[in-house]
């Protein structure tokens, strides 16, 4: 697979990864769809074992997110901005340190939007809790799973 491929194949990825958070937008289908193309072209061993595991992941991930509580978004107070600031460090977090970086990234992304917002550390700090309870769990499981998938994707087409 050439190098226009493979990008082509991480750019259908960033976009699944951005639209898990816009609502609506089937971002971990569009994450696994990518992988399933790209294993198809590829059919090697390692790409097989990553399609394999990223469907896996993604069932684990449904399962887990069926089994947390409901709760209201609206009422949390939280906006566009505090979604992408979310997002942007879960990918920072990524980076710096892959696939476990995530989780402290998004959280750290919602406590700065909410630091920005509110002036103060403690009203920052609750709020994050807040804005946690009510919906960045569910996010946040679906984000950590396509992030898995994706470093996952990036081992077998550099290393393997």
């Amino acid at each position: 697979m050439g190098v226009w491929e493979l990008l082509l194949v991480g750019a259908v990825m960033l976009l699944g990864l951005v639209g898990l958070l816009v609502p609506g937008v089937p971002g971990a289908l569009l994450v696994w769809a990518a992988v399933m193309g790209w294993a198809f072209k590829v059919q090697t061993g390692a790409a097989w074992a990553v399609l394999v595991g990223a469907t896996v992941v993604l069932l684990l991930q449904q399962a887990v997110r069926w089994r947390l509580p409901p709760r209201r978004i609206r009422g949390a107070g939280i906006t566009r901005r505090m979604v992408v600031c979310a997002g942007l460090g879960a990918l920072v977090g990524f980076v710096l340190v892959p696939v476990v970086g995530s989780v402290p990234g998004f959280i750290g992304g919602i406590y700065a939007s909410e630091r920005a917002r509110l002036g103060g550390h403690g009203d920052a700090v609750a709020a994050t809790r807040t804005v946690m309870r009510a919906a960045g769990t569910s996010v946040l499981v679906e984000l950590f799973a396509c992030l898995l998938i994706v470093g996952a994707w990036i081992w077998a087409a550099v290393w393997a």
